[in-house]
């Protein structure tokens, strides 16, 4: 039995109630999400043809594609792309030519485009600039936009920053870091946005998730919704802290909601705790409301979650995410950053580097193998429950899905040998699909029999595991 060794290189060796017209998605058996952040529109038009759409990934949500402020006198950082100046399909990733061909080719491949709309704010620089195709702007003024009319003026903190999020009206009405907060309530504003996004959807765009949905009232995100051009899956960003007095619960009337606490939940069970507390892990979102992740580009800087840095045990939990059955996984593909400000690879002149996996800096999180294959597992097990546990009251924990798969995680400081673990597989060979890769009834790792009784018997390392599922079956 190989060892899922910790250190990523080695890792990487190894190679709801929604107004009209929302959906409910991603729809069909394929609900996982990659979240390639920061990849410019080549290199996600290529992936999607070449490996997200071959391993069965359902979408992938891209980075905002409007023209935004530039700023190299900060070294490019990512934020940037947070701060609009105008609705022109045109970044550092690429203009809306690229754009377009992206969503095409992604689709062509079987995979869902969703778009980051920045629709809360626009820009946060306090004197006047140019934008990167070339738009002026100011920071209540947008040129054949917006006006100083069009901003929120909330007046309680001199800068009019957000300062007590326990005030409901400062968090929705003031400006998030100097960033200048839209008057969603308008009309005009709201026919701003919505052309926007009607806009992104004539290109063929298939969903949005909605940044800073928590800074905006329910009712003006709804009201914005309603003015698409056609039906598109909606998720929103609406972070928990206990005791304020706006919950992301109070947005499922709108679609689904990024449910952060399970990945916080998921990092302090795995750093901290038992994994046989995992026995009944979820969230208090329904979990058909929920989108789950380990980890996105906020949360990764500077919060208490699991990221590449951590390796194998990343991994790991992200092999547990995509066997279990709670909300619609989103995996995060990022690049290395030293500083929490630090911007993706780039050219001299700003643009955004192809993204060529395991390098420049690019980790390409979900090609790792034991991450790329749970995804395999996640879309033949789906649907689905929860059978046959058993833990040791620690560290070893195994389950089975149905009759479709099983999965064993070792996160014990030594390993387990000679054991037999039952299953509710039905007999036959079996690919394990954290070490090997499955295709054509071959399997490059370990094969594991399933007797009639549905047993098998492994060794299983230090920080390891096995998933057996049966459309890995060998032979």
């Amino acid at each position: 039995m190989r060892k899922l060794v910790l250190a990523a290189s080695s890792l990487l060796a190894a190679t709801l109630l929604t107004p009209v017209p929302a959906t409910a998605a991603p729809q069909g058996d394929k609900d996982v999400i990659v979240r390639l952040f920061q990849w410019n529109w080549p290199s996600v038009a290529k992936e999607c043809k070449e490996f997200l759409g071959p391993r069965g990934v359902g979408a992938v949500h891209v980075s905002p594609p409007q023209e935004h402020v530039v700023r190299p006198d900060l070294g490019s950082p990512w934020w940037q792309d947070y701060q609009p100046v105008s609705y022109k399909i045109d970044s550092r990733r690429g203009d809306r030519a690229a754009f377009a061909a992206m969503v095409s080719g992604c689709k062509s491949a079987g995979v869902k485009v969703f778009v980051d709309a920045v629709i809360n704010h626009m820009a946060g620089q306090d004197v006047p600039g140019t934008g990167w195709a070339g738009s002026r702007y100011d920071h209540y003024s947008y040129p054949g936009i917006y006006g100083d009319n069009d901003f929120h003026h909330c007046g309680r903190n001199g800068n009019d920053d957000i300062k007590n999020y326990m005030d409901r009206f400062e968090v929705q009405n003031c400006e998030l870091v100097n960033l200048a907060d839209l008057k969603t309530e308008s009309e005009q504003v709201r026919n701003r946005i919505a052309g926007y996004l009607n806009d992104l959807l004539s290109l063929g765009v298939d969903g949005f998730r909605i940044d800073a949905a928590k800074h905006m009232p329910t009712g003006d995100i709804a009201a914005i919704t309603s003015k698409l051009s056609r039906p598109a899956y909606i998720y929103q960003e609406a972070t928990y802290a206990a005791g304020e007095p706006i919950q992301p619960d109070e947005y499922l009337r709108n679609g689904d909601v990024k449910e952060f606490r399970y990945g916080y939940d998921l990092a302090r069970i795995f750093n901290q705790e038992k994994l046989s507390y995992l026995r009944t892990f979820g969230a208090p979102l329904p979990s058909d409301k929920a989108v789950v992740f380990t980890d996105n580009h906020d949360t990764q800087r500077g919060h208490p979650v699991l990221t590449y840095k951590d390796g194998g045990r990343y991994a790991l939990a992200n092999a547990f995410m995509l066997a279990w059955p709670y909300g619609s996984p989103q995996l995060m593909s990022s690049f290395e950053f030293s500083n929490n400000d630090q911007g993706p690879p780039s050219e001299s002149n700003g643009r955004t580097k192809n993204a060529t996996c395991f390098t420049d800096g690019w980790r390409c999180e979900h090609r790792w193998q034991v991450i790329s294959n749970m995804v395999g597992f996640h879309n033949t097990v789906r649907g689905t429950n929860v059978n046959s546990w058993w833990d040791n009251g620690n560290d070893l924990i195994t389950f089975g899905r149905g009759d479709k798969g099983y999965l064993v995680l070792n996160d014990e400081g030594s390993a387990t040998t000679g054991r037999s673990f039952r299953t509710p597989l039905p007999a036959g060979k079996y690919c394990d699909v954290i070490h090997g890769d499955f295709a054509g009834g071959r399997c490059t790792g370990p094969v594991y029999t399933v007797d009639s009784g549905g047993w098998f018997r492994a060794d299983v390392a230090a920080h390891d595991a096995i998933a057996l599922h049966v459309n890995a079956r060998v032979g």
